[in-house]
């Protein structure tokens, strides 16, 4: 099993970053995907969920209108599409997969926001 992370990065307030999480090893299509962040100091939090089919989208208050998260179950992907990031953003991004059971985690991936 296995969950790879990209597209993180040192990009300016105001910007744009696009994450991917690939998956491998067991059946994506049957799995929630969500996006966790991790800041120095402070607890892990999840800032976004996708339902195995993508019918239910949640996001944290703190990025709502500014990240959407998506999935191509064909492609056994999903990503974070960050806009308008602010420094509070930064943070290291962590893709999770759970299905009943089973939860999995990627090894994340660093995002810092600064001028």
């Amino acid at each position: 099993v296995q969950l790879v992370e990209s597209g993180g990065g040192l990009v300016q307030p105001g910007g744009s970053l696009r994450l991917s999480c690939a998956a491998s090893g067991f059946t994506f299509s049957n799995y929630a995907m969500s996006w966790y962040r991790q800041a120095p100091g402070k607890e892990r939090e999840r800032v976004a969920a996708i339902t195995s089919t993508g019918n239910k989208i949640v996001y944290a208050d703190s990025v709502k209108g500014r990240f959407t998260i998506s999935r191509d179950n064909a492609k056994n992907t999903v990503y974070l599409q960050m806009n308008s990031l602010k420094p509070e953003d930064t943070a290291v991004y962590y893709c999770n997969a759970r299905y009943q059971w089973s939860v999995y985690w990627g090894q994340g991936t660093q995002v810092t926001v600064s001028s």
